[in-house]
């Protein structure tokens, strides 16, 4: 079975070496796949679908026979280039995929289920269920480390001394002050009345004296 699959692989690849190269010119080389085509566990019946998909869209169709298929996905430009190619077997997915190349060719086992199909149109969005309660707080995270300290800056100049003030004008003169109290008048011109009295006395009595003597 392995061998037939290479020899038909073969045979393709040779038939579109064999194309001339005019029509080349004109259309890129497809991409040819040929292996077994398996539904619900058992080979494809003759005659079942056998389709190749891009981004949704068909591309390619051939019919199983003897369990086998042989595909080949064609193109007018390079736009398929790295493109994945999916498959269906009587319209139920294919789980295998492959990449288009530019004159590829690959032996790829296609297995599908009934049931696989597309997908169904959504249905209706349920209703809001009841707000749940409020998750328990968590506990705080540690403490990150202290950041590096940046760099000291430069001191900065020191700044020029300022020029001396001119002096202020003189102040006015003050009020002048209270005249002190009297003093009480003194003993002064009669002590010296009366040391005059005792100067004379003293003379007079020196006189006396002298006089005497001479007596």
């Amino acid at each position: 079975m392995t061998k037939t699959r290479f020899l038909t692989l073969v045979m393709a690849l040779a038939l579109l070496l064999a194309i001339p190269t005019a029509v080349f010119a004109q259309r890129v080389p497809p991409h040819v796949f040929v292996g077994t085509a398996t539904l619900d566990g058992a080979p494809a019946v003759d005659g079942a679908a056998v389709t190749a998909w891009i981004d949704g869209e068909q591309v390619a169709a051939t019919n199983a026979s003897g369990g086998e298929y042989n595909l080949i996905v064609d193109q007018e430009d390079s736009s398929y280039a790295g493109e994945t190619v999916s498959f269906k077997i009587s319209g139920a997915n294919v789980a295998e995929t492959a990449v288009w190349a530019q004159g590829g060719g690959d032996v790829l086992n296609l297995v599908a289920t009934t049931g696989s199909g597309g997908a169904g149109t959504a249905g209706e969005a349920g209703a809001s269920g009841d707000k749940g309660d409020k998750g328990d707080k968590g506990d705080t995270g540690s403490a990150g480390a202290a950041g590096v300290a940046g760099e000291k800056g430069d001191k900065g100049d020191k700044g020029d001394k300022g020029d001396t003030g001119p002096a202020g004008a003189a102040g006015s003169a003050g009020a002048a002050g209270a005249a002190g109290a009297a003093g009480e008048d003194g003993g002064g011109s009669l002590a010296l009345i009366a040391l005059i009295i005792a100067a004379v006395a003293l003379l007079a009595a020196g006189g006396s004296y002298m006089m005497g003597r001479r007596a």
